[in-house]
């Protein structure tokens, strides 16, 4: 089948997913309602009790800080969305219909995946705008920006190749979206998402600088113009060239977890 026609296929499965996510928008609220949450809660909670190396306990700086971090973890959070989908899907048979229709393969994942990325760019827009309520600014200009949006985008696709994956591989939705998540969570907070890694155990200090999330909240930080004066930067290399670790993290993610989920599907469908 020519790369053409998989294209067209992975479009109509995108608008199919689309619709039915109109038609469901209490999925995208509550996908809003968590992050807006974080944010209100660690700006005004924890906004003050948080030192940042270079900016003390200021609660501006913290809430400038912290935005990269919550940007992050709202993207990655998708991933549950499409584990879920997807083993919605295999569960009312609506994957088997789809295997009977002559079309590519990898378009019916490719379709979820891409729907979801449209949702991810749409509820990123209002935490944008929940965060500028909040007194969080850009202070690089709009092109770097957009830049940080992107690689926010890319490296929340590559996680719904994840979710795609761990919905594939269990048997219901509630199965799905508990592993989409349980994982998540550790490796959101072992990271400098909401602290800088300085302020971790020197043990612990390394798997932060490592952690392919702390690359990318450090990446759009930096674009943002949201890194606090004077702050410190590890020497770990991811940490050193945030926006191309990101970049690589991300690529590598695709890579290994679309060709993992493509065969998880053609073999559960088979």
């Amino acid at each position: 089948m020519s790369l053409g026609q998989g294209i067209r296929d992975s479009l109509v499965v995108t608008r199919r997913n689309l619709l039915r996510m109109l038609r469901i928008p209490e999925v995208v609220v509550f996908g809003l309602i968590q992050p807006i949450m974080f944010v209100v809660l660690f700006s005004y909670v924890f906004g003050g009790s948080i030192t940042l190396p270079g900016a003390g306990n200021d609660p501006d700086a913290y809430r400038a800080f912290l935005m990269g971090g919550i940007f992050a973890q709202t993207v990655t959070f998708a991933t549950a969305g499409s584990s879920a989908g997807i083993a919605e899907d295999m569960q009312k048979g609506i994957i088997d219909r789809f295997r009977s229709l002559p079309m590519a393969r990898g378009a019916v994942l490719t379709g979820r995946t891409f729907a979801d990325l449209v949702q991810t760019a749409a509820i990123l827009l209002v935490l944008a705008l929940v965060a500028l309520a909040v007194g969080w600014r850009i202070h690089d200009g709009l092109p770097k920006a957009l830049a940080a949006f992107g690689i926010l985008l890319l490296f929340g696709y590559a996680f719904t190749w994840i979710g795609a994956l761990i919905g594939l591989s269990v048997r219901s939705p509630e199965a799905a979206t508990s592993g989409g998540l349980v994982w998540l969570f550790p490796l959101t907070f072992v990271s400098n998402a909401f602290v800088p890694s300085e302020n971790m155990p020197g043990w612990l200090q390394p798997v932060a600088e490592w952690n392919p999330f702390s690359a990318t909240v450090l990446a759009v930080r930096d674009l943002f113009g949201n890194l606090p004066p004077n702050s410190p930067t590890p020497d770990a290399w991811p940490m050193q060239h945030p926006v191309l670790a990101s970049l690589i993290w991300s690529a590598v993610i695709i890579a290994v977890f679309r060709t993992l989920a493509v065969r998880k599907y053609k073999r559960a469908t088979a």
